[in-house]
């Protein structure tokens, strides 16, 4: 595990160059997981299994896309049958919490903050 002066914690492995405190962070997105590491400190939408959305800030992340979010709102939306009219219907239920961990194998897609010009 490696600290930045920024504060982030990452783990590194042999497809991510490691980062030292004297660099500066590139822009350049050259594979997957720079999308994610510029997204540190910003707020990002995560979408995981079983109909759970998370909203919140990317503290530390690693190449299992476990995460670590700060001040969060998760949305869990559940699907249930009306007896009677055998309709759909679906019920979301929100909480907020401070910090969170998210274990990456539950993760189907993470969206990174709208940045100009992309």
């Amino acid at each position: 595990v490696s600290t930045q002066s920024t504060g982030h914690y990452y783990i590194t492995n042999n497809l991510r160059r490691r980062m030292t405190d004297t660099q500066e962070p590139s822009n350049v997105i050259e594979e997957p997981f720079d999308l994610i590491r510029m997204s540190l400190d910003e707020k990002v939408y995560v979408k995981m299994k079983n109909g759970r959305e998370l909203r919140g800030k990317l503290f530390a992340y690693d190449q299992h896309l476990n995460m670590v979010l700060g001040d969060v709102e998760e949305t869990i939306t559940t699907v249930e049958i009306d007896e009677d009219t055998y309709e759909e219907l679906f019920k979301s239920t929100k909480r907020s919490i401070q910090m969170l961990f998210v274990r990456g194998d539950g993760v189907i897609l993470v969206s990174p903050p709208t940045r100009p010009g992309y």
